[in-house]
């Protein structure tokens, strides 16, 4: 199996850093690495990482600063050139994944040697009904999010590249310095621009806000508008759904709920990265049991299995 480093770009995350850090390292399979790179916060969020590592230290969790250049941008390329993995994972500091993402990003990589950039579906954590919203964001993401007749379009809070991948296109991509473009589609284009295979997997599965839902009409639309600006900007590419039109359609009810549902949670005090994070680990640990459960012979099973055994000897 391939290793998996992680690279988690923190600009005044404190709110949601520590959350993200337990649930990088408590999976299946122990990252290789979990590297933070902050970008100048000027909140607790260094603070908080080097008191996780204290209080953590076996845990690969390491604390990098970009201070050179404020932007997402190159605080995410200082940690992917920075990390040391075969592949390199990378979500933001308000993102939870799986407990088996590490498992399933190393199998995605290790069983398909063409693969280069892999993503998968989201959930949205302080949303209710969750398990809905991944199965419609799956549907919809696998159908739409997609260039050059139907390769898959790595999603930033979701993906992972092989680490070659990376070096192969790290001196080409956008700098982005209008800071108008949607830097993971940006990062999909370079690699199907190389012939570089990305794919969709199902149950690479991670977790989100939806507070992008909370901004007002003009900022949500020009976020919007970063769709087109990225696809611009690589001319030679093209698409045949456009989600910024799904996501648009969406605002408005969207736009109207999620403040009242974060009242709800608040009032009765449930942090719902944590609360998702949690059902996520008794489903896989239900899952894994029922699949333990249904590998284990009766007595009826082992008689006959062992009865042959002994009847030629062995």
């Amino acid at each position: 199996m391939l290793n998996v480093s992680i690279v988690i770009p923190a600009w005044n995350e404190a709110e949601r850093i520590r959350d993200c850090l337990l649930n990088a390292t408590r999976q299946t399979v122990m990252p290789y690495e979990v590297l933070v790179v902050d970008n100048r916060s000027t909140d607790e969020t260094c603070a908080i990482v080097e008191r996780f590592i204290e209080e953590h230290p076996d845990a690969p969790v390491k604390l990098l600063h970009q201070n050179d250049e404020q932007g997402l941008i190159p605080t995410r390329n200082f940690g992917l050139n920075a990390a040391t993995g075969d592949v390199l994972g990378r979500f933001d500091a308000d993102c939870m994944i799986r407990p088996d993402w590490v498992e399933v990003v190393s199998g995605i990589f290790t069983e398909d040697p063409a693969a280069m950039g892999a993503t998968g579906p989201v959930m949205y954590y302080d949303m209710p009904s969750r398990h809905f919203g991944l199965k419609g964001d799956n549907s919809l993401r696998k159908r739409i999010y997609r260039a050059d007749g139907g390769q898959p379009l790595l999603f930033g809070s979701n993906m992972a590249l092989r680490a070659s991948a990376w070096r192969e296109i790290a001196g080409e991509v956008c700098r982005d310095k209008a800071d108008v473009m949607h830097e993971d589609i940006d990062i999909s284009l370079h690699l199907l621009g190389k012939g570089l295979k990305t794919v969709y997997s199902p149950r690479m599965i991670a977790a989100m806000s939806a507070r992008r839902m909370d901004t007002s009409l003009s900022s949500f639309l020009n976020y919007m508008r970063r769709f087109k600006n990225t696809f611009d900007a690589h001319p030679q590419h093209w698409r045949k759904h456009k989600p910024e039109l799904l996501f648009t359609a969406m605002y408005p009810a969207m736009h109207l709920f999620y403040p009242v549902w974060q009242k709800v949670l608040s009032t009765a005090d449930i942090n719902p990265a944590e609360a998702a994070w949690i059902n996520e680990q008794m489903e896989l640990a239900e899952s894994q049991g029922k699949q333990l459960y249904d590998e284990t012979p009766t007595d009826e099973e082992y008689d006959e299995k062992h009865g042959e055994q002994d009847a030629r000897g062995e």
